[in-house]
């Protein structure tokens, strides 16, 4: 008889899953270290880290200055000797200001001198609390289009546990987003699990339909979720696909729902144009185009910056009724 998985925290906040996945990685490994603006005695801007410094030391929690350039470059070589840097980024947008030693620099690392760079960044970002056009972005695409990073976005608590704590073991860089609504409104029960000690593609089928596919990640998977309902209501079942991991990425759960649904539709929170919307809707075009039945719908965030306004930011992002109404022209 299967062995039943036991829960080891019921009802975990996505915060929560992070801060225990960090713990657990720092408690089994001592090389795992953590850097980043206000995360040690003050636990960082979300409080993450909250008490780290007391376990781990300063040694392991380290302060870092305003200064994101000098933090990745710290960050890569630190790696490269041998340690596990945990970066966080205050907000996802941050990271701009240390863009090459990230995507020039850390991503490359491996095809110039065969050092592996065993580097998380922790990325907050994201919309719906009305931060404004320096703390809202979804920036995943940027680093889709650079080869060496791998990218992770989950959306619920179990698989941010998972996937950070896979993250941290991975001999690679890795990006990971953390989406700032989700941080204290989503709740997963934590199964006891294996730990992959790298991360590999995820497609999860989160909700069974044969009308139509939807893919997200983030937090635009429980939009999309929430959207399903209402449309059960009217008939159709939408089968609503995750990404939580975008690279390396795992088309064979998409085209495999299409097969059945033979309709397409992919969402997300970032702006509409060189999207990984457009990516993902020209590989399903190259691979799957003889199983659809109609055109790949995009349903996003309009090509502009966050307003701090909340109402208008909330125009912005893919409400339910946008992401049902772009569902239904797809059908029809």
């Amino acid at each position: 008889m299967p062995t039943e998985s036991k829960t080891l925290e019921e009802n975990l906040l996505y915060i929560d899953a992070l801060s225990l996945a960090l713990r657990d990685e720092m408690r089994e490994d001592p090389s795992v270290m953590l850097m980043g603006q206000d995360i040690a005695g003050h636990g960082g801007a979300f409080k993450i880290t909250r008490d780290f410094l007391e376990e781990f030391g300063d040694r392991r929690v380290r302060n870092t200055p305003i200064a994101e350039s000098g933090t990745i470059g710290i960050a890569t070589g630190a790696a490269i000797l041998g340690q596990r840097p945990v970066i966080e980024m205050q907000f996802a947008d941050f990271v701009t200001c240390g863009f090459n030693q990230l995507v020039n620099v850390a991503a490359k690392m491996y095809w110039r001198t065969e050092c592996s760079v065993p580097l998380v960044i922790r990325m907050p970002g994201g919309g719906g609390m009305g931060a404004g056009a320096f703390h809202s972005q979804n920036i995943e695409s940027w680093f889709l289009h650079s080869p060496g990073l791998k990218v992770v976005a989950p959306a619920f608590s179990d698989d941010a546990y998972r996937l950070l704590r896979s993250a941290i073991k991975d001999p690679n860089p890795v990006i990971y987003f953390e989406h700032k609504f989700l941080y204290r409104r989503e709740r997963s029960d934590l199964q006891e699990m294996q730990i992959p000690d790298r991360i590999e593609g995820e497609a999860n089928v989160r909700r069974e339909g044969h009308h139509l596919t939807s893919v997200s990640w983030g937090w635009m998977t429980h939009r999309a979720l929430e959207a399903a309902e209402v449309m059960e209501k009217e008939g159709i079942e939408i089968e609503v696909i995750d990404l939580p991991v975008l690279s390396p990425l795992d088309l064979s759960g998409i085209f495999k729902s299409i097969e059945k649904t033979e309709h397409a539709a992919i969402i997300h929170e970032a702006t509409r144009t060189a999207g990984f919307g457009a990516e993902l809707a020209a590989r399903i075009s190259d691979e799957a185009i003889w199983n659809l039945d109609g055109p790949i719908r995009r349903i996003t965030y309009p090509d502009s910056p966050s307003p701090f306004h909340k109402g208008l930011e909330a125009a912005r992002i893919p409400s339910v009724d946008v992401i049902c109404d772009g569902w239904r022209e797809v059908l029809a």
